[in-house]
């Protein structure tokens, strides 16, 4: 973070608001990042069920097919 020279002259409280608002947005980006981390990685799982999930119908097609043709 970059503090512009005239933070530093500036009386205590209106330092203690920089300060404040500072440290609300790094806590409201952790919180998005998080939020963002976690929507992804349950789209992957999804994903991943979807596809085995669909594998194992294919391959029970497979066998039904095969039982037919008997």
């Amino acid at each position: 973070l970059r503090f512009s020279p005239d933070f530093s002259e500036k009386p205590g409280p209106e330092q203690d608001e920089v300060k404040l608002q500072n440290a609300s947005k790094q806590i409201v980006q952790t919180a998005i990042l998080q939020a963002v981390q976690q929507v992804s990685q349950e789209s992957q799982q999804k994903e991943r069920r979807t596809n085995s999930s669909m594998s194992l119908q294919l391959e029970r097609g497979k066998l039904t097919k095969k039982h037919e043709k008997k």
